[in-house]
């Protein structure tokens, strides 16, 4: 999950649009597929920050500290991992910061692929299948997506294209039909652009060069949103078969992003105190919780909290006016199985590989807990009814389902994915 631009839009996401779909098309049959019936993967969980909260110099410099990885940073364990999988989840959705990868010299990046490899091959010991997603970090100041993918001209993505290989080519055969690797996260490209399906062509064409029969996980643009899946065109993507789909759900955003403190929008800083559904309560009960949590904010000039309350009054008398629940999921996942179906391509090959909601804890003010787990149980449950694979944001931190320092799971959360707690 990255910041990007398409969280600007705000009341437009609260109204599941109809996309016209293309032509239907022949079918896509994964050689993978037919080999084993079914793909590994159908419930999951990211695990950021395993290979990411980077120590990277400030510019001019644009190389890491090292270790690269900050030492504070929640890394699961064997023990971890292993519960993950007594609760009932079958596979981890592995996210990888590529720029640490990218700057380091020979010996370093040697020790990297090699960390690598033992990361992958612990989720694997735990009877959990692995899909490796090369996440660039959007607030470095060097080793971003403009820099690496942005275009097939940008500065670094030959480098870049050469790591995609690289990665392919070590999980190649380190577990046969348990491993996947996704080559981008949330693609900053616009919807309808051009350019991302000549990026998306060229990492797949070297990532298939290194790794025949490896299963690729491709993607919309525009931040793997819905839309940007839709506007995919799957017939080229033939070529490079065995290949999985994927796209993020996080709408409603004023929902799932309240308090988020990493968000671009002012609107965000103060939001507390949003249901789900909308129903579960009211415009006045939330707009008073965003008065009480602003009149603390000691950094923004009154001008400044003026300006965003106006603006977040606006935006929730949209979503209360919405009234969101369950049905409004429905009617966006519809639009994904409805692609889905005039292409040939089979749900479970299509993978929710982001969703999740933000906590009210110690660090966030955010979603109440009985509502986030509402929101939680509807999107998964939405997902499974439309036949489609889930990996759930995420592991660690605000939006995680286990506790950074106790490892304790979150019966909430465990209740709401449908899983079980585990016997300690």
């Amino acid at each position: 999950m990255t910041g990007w631009s398409r969280r600007r839009v705000l009341g437009a996401a609260l109204v599941a649009a109809t996309t016209p779909l293309a032509t239907v098309v022949p079918p896509l049959v994964s050689a993978a597929h037919a080999t084993t019936g079914e793909w590994p993967f159908r419930r999951g969980v990211n695990t950021w920050p395993w290979f990411a909260l980077t120590r990277e110099f400030p510019a001019p410099r644009t190389d890491y500290d090292w270790p690269p990885f900050q030492s504070q940073r929640p890394v699961p364990t064997p023990a971890d991992l292993a519960r993950l999988r007594a609760s009932g989840l079958d596979f981890i959705r592995l996210p990888v910061d590529p720029g640490p990868f990218l700057a380091a010299e020979a010996g370093r990046r040697a020790d990297l692929m090699a960390m690598l490899s033992t990361a992958v091959e612990a989720a694997l010991g735990a009877d959990l299948g692995v899909i490796v997603n090369l996440q660039a970090n959007g607030a470095t100041h060097y080793w971003n997506p403009d820099q690496m993918y942005s275009s097939i001209e940008a500065p670094e993505f030959a480098r870049y294209q050469v790591f995609v290989g690289e990665v392919a080519g070590m999980l190649a055969d380190m577990a046969p039909g348990r491993i996947a690797l996704e080559p981008v996260n949330e693609p900053p490209q616009d919807c309808s652009s051009e350019v991302w399906p000549k990026v998306q062509a060229a990492l797949l064409s070297t990532a298939r060069g290194s790794a025949q029969k490896l299963p690729l996980v491709v993607t919309g643009g525009c931040g793997s949103m819905v839309r940007g899946l839709t506007a995919l065109d799957p017939g080229p993507l033939a070529d490079y078969e065995p290949i999985l789909f994927t796209f993020h759900f996080y709408e409603p955003y004023l929902f799932s992003h309240q308090g988020a403190p990493w968000m671009r929008e002012p609107v965000y800083r103060a939001l507390n105190n949003v249901p789900w559904p909308a129903s579960a309560g009211s415009l006045e009960q939330t707009l008073a919780s965003v008065r009480a949590r602003m009149a603390k904010d000691t950094e923004r000039s009154d001008e400044a909290k003026r300006a965003a309350y106006a603006e977040t009054e606006r935006v929730l008398k949209v979503y209360f006016d919405a009234q969101p629940d369950r049905r409004f999921i429905d009617g966006y996942l519809r639009q994904v199985r409805d692609w889905a179906d005039s292409h040939g391509i089979g749900p479970e090959r299509i993978i929710m590989g982001e969703f999740g909601a933000l906590r009210t804890d110690a660090r966030y003010t955010a979603a109440p807990n009985p509502d986030r787990a509402r929101y939680i149980a509807d999107v998964r449950l939405s997902a499974e009814a439309a036949g489609f694979p889930w990996a759930f944001w995420d592991l660690f931190d605000g939006m995680g389902m286990m506790d950074d320092t106790t490892r304790a799971l979150d019966p909430a959360m465990v209740e709401a994915l449908g899983l079980r707690m585990p016997a300690e």
